[in-house]
């Protein structure tokens, strides 16, 4: 299952899985990764024209933890196990393994969120749809299932801090890449986008003059790239990376411009819920987290799961 049809906090609403609660995207031990966004773009053109050749990036890894506010370490001692939950089939994030057991980067993340606070950690795979309800009847203490934060979960859950997000980014071919991406480098453009998406309402907010051409779904949009009827497309960049990098695209096409992350569009983020008031437990996998990547071990995980960044 592709990860754009998935990421979301309904059936229906989880590919906007994106967003920031921590400012601007950090790097952990990088700092290619740059937030991009119309508003905030350097004023002078780059040298390369719309039409440079592609540059390899390297790998870029995103942080949501600033080192200048270390969280404190909380009381632990009232916990002695935790019990995550999380989705049965969405992978890289969450998978049954060969051996038969939960797997995946949210799997992962999890356990060393519990080697972290020193605790007893087992992790429990359920139909996304029963994950909240899971939560509510004490079925499990911890949703980890890449689900999105929003106005209308904070209402049922508590989340802590942002684990990840997705951003949206421009794929091109790659005989067409473009290293900068702004509005007026892409008036008169033909660019694909899945319509009724917030991609297509970014487009239409901010890439005014760019000429849309909306998609029912990825599949057909990305072929439309392939076969050059489109110059550009613009969506879920997980989904687009693993795309990229996959055998569906042939070798076609690249990233062109950085990450998009405006959250008024794009959403907060991707937090771990835990039930209303349950402020121990949130703190622990607040301070759990900025641990794991202050040791580096947020980074490992990352270049294990993502080959191709989607920053």
């Amino acid at each position: 299952m592709a990860p754009s049809q998935q990421a979301k906090s309904s059936k229906s609403a989880r590919g906007l899985m994106t967003g920031l609660v921590v400012g601007v995207c950090l790097l952990a031990g990088l700092s290619g990764a740059k937030a991009q966004t119309p508003a905030k773009q350097p004023s002078a053109v780059p040298e390369a024209t719309p039409q440079a050749r592609p540059q390899a990036a390297p790998q870029a890894v995103p942080g949501f933890w600033d080192p200048r506010r270390r969280p404190e370490r909380p009381d632990l001692a009232r916990l002695t196990v935790i019990r995550f939950l999380t989705e049965t089939d969405y992978p890289p994030f969450n998978y049954t393994g060969a051996d038969g057991n939960p797997a995946g980067f949210n799997v992962d993340l999890a356990r060393a969120l519990c080697e972290e606070i020193k605790v007893t950690c087992t992790v429990q795979m359920r139909r996304f749809e029963t994950l909240l309800d899971a939560l509510a009847s004490n079925r499990g203490d911890a949703i980890i299932a890449s689900m999105a934060v929003s106005p209308q979960l904070r209402a049922r859950v508590d989340f802590t801090d942002p684990y990840y997000r997705v951003p949206a980014r421009f794929a091109s071919r790659k005989d067409a890449v473009m290293p900068e991406i702004r509005p007026e480098y892409l008036e008169g453009k033909k660019v694909g986008v899945i319509a009724g998406s917030a991609h297509e309402a970014y487009l239409k907010a901010m890439f005014t003059d760019a000429e849309l051409h909306p998609y029912p779904n990825d599949d057909v949009m990305r072929s439309a790239l392939r076969k050059g009827e489109v110059d550009f497309i613009f969506g879920d960049a997980i989904s687009l990376a693993f795309w990229i990098n996959g055998s569906d695209s042939g070798d076609c096409c690249a990233f062109s411009g950085g990450p998009f992350v405006e959250s008024r569009f794009f959403g907060e983020g991707i937090g771990i819920a835990v039930r209303k008031g349950n402020d121990v437990l949130r703190q622990a996998l607040n301070w759990a987290m900025f641990r794991v990547w202050e040791k580096g071990r947020y980074t490992d995980l990352w270049l294990r799961y993502f080959s191709v960044s989607p920053f």
